[in-house]
């Protein structure tokens, strides 16, 4: 691995470079739930911006920083789970922006979409600041002063992308090979200056905490539904069964999964029943039975609100 990062950061033995030139380092991750890869790129001497594509359910981090530094994480698909130091878990969704010091980052994180596709750009404080002060005479951005006004609580910042912020970020995810580096100094920059004047307490969204029991619980919650997707369940049932209050199960599965369990369950059985109409010869009638619609009509109408056609329109494309 590259010293000057080994310098910066331990990131961990279960990260491999898998590709490395001047501008640009490539780490994978795998286990047996999938695999990840990162493709950081040096934009100023302290100063990197990375893109994240996952496809795995979770995995541990032995990220740990070896000097003072800010993490910005922008989600653009997917969502992340952290599992805090206190035990308890939290969540970014699509289209948020997170800020902390990454002293947290040494426990885990997973994915509970099975997927995360978005930006993070990793401020080295102490290196940054003179490297912008020695490009930019009197640049009016302290570093520092951001690092204290983001990173001071223990819970990272979170915000909900607001139009300024989703067009720095949007730009980056599709930006020509040719100008890429001097692009990325152009758009660190513009978010640097925009934080600058972001207040904390009015822009912070204040996200709700999960206990590792109802996590492990919902999680134990979503497995059980899709293992017996032809079932209807109740949530009242589900409630019972699992020994969680309802209103927590409702609360912590949206927490986790981003849509409420039914919202959930509808998309998952189309998803099933889609990979059926493609790959066998079964009956629409059967397939909807086998995801849990006793009405073939019903199926219809709910295939076709999640897939924009119907099961036979659907079928057909695939023969």
């Amino acid at each position: 691995m590259d010293e000057l990062l080994e310098q910066k950061a331990f990131y961990g033995n279960n990260i491999t470079v898998i590709k490395k030139d001047e501008d640009c380092t490539v780490y994978e991750m795998k286990d047996i739930t999938g695999e990840g890869t990162m493709t950081c790129y040096k934009v100023f001497p302290g100063i990197d911006l990375m893109y994240n594509d996952f496809h795995m359910q979770n995995c541990f981090s032995e990220f740990i920083p070896k000097v003072e530094m800010m993490g910005i994480d922008h989600c653009r698909e997917g969502r992340i789970e952290w599992e805090l130091q206190s035990g308890s878990y939290m969540y970014l969704q699509e289209g948020d922006l997170q800020i902390n010091a990454r002293n947290h980052h040494a426990i885990g994180f997973g994915f509970p979409l099975k997927h995360y596709h978005g930006i993070t750009v990793a401020i080295y404080i102490d290196e940054a600041l003179k490297t912008l002060s020695a490009i930019f005479d009197g640049f009016s951005i302290d570093l520092q002063a951001l690092y204290n006004k983001f990173c001071s609580e223990k819970s990272p910042f979170i915000m909900r992308a607001k139009d300024s912020i989703q067009h720095i970020f949007s730009e980056l995810y599709t930006v020509p090979d040719e100008i890429r580096i001097n692009y990325f100094k152009i758009k660190i920059l513009e978010l640097l200056l925009f934080l600058s004047i972001v207040d904390v307490r009015i822009n912070g969204e204040e996200r709700p905490y999960f206990t590792k029991k109802q996590v492990e619980t919902v999680k134990a919650i979503m497995k059980y539904m899709t293992d017996h997707i032809d079932k209807n369940i109740t949530l009242e049932k589900l409630s019972s069964q699992f020994e969680i209050p309802l209103t927590s199960m409702k609360n912590c599965f949206k927490g986790v999964y981003g849509t409420s369990i039914y919202a959930y369950m509808r998309s998952y059985r189309m998803q099933v029943a889609a990979l059926m109409l493609r790959e066998t010869n079964e009956s629409i009638t059967t397939i909807a039975g086998k995801v849990g619609y006793e009405n073939a009509s019903k199926f219809a109408s709910a295939f076709k609100k999640i897939m924009n056609s119907s099961p036979s329109e659907y079928r057909r494309t695939f023969v």
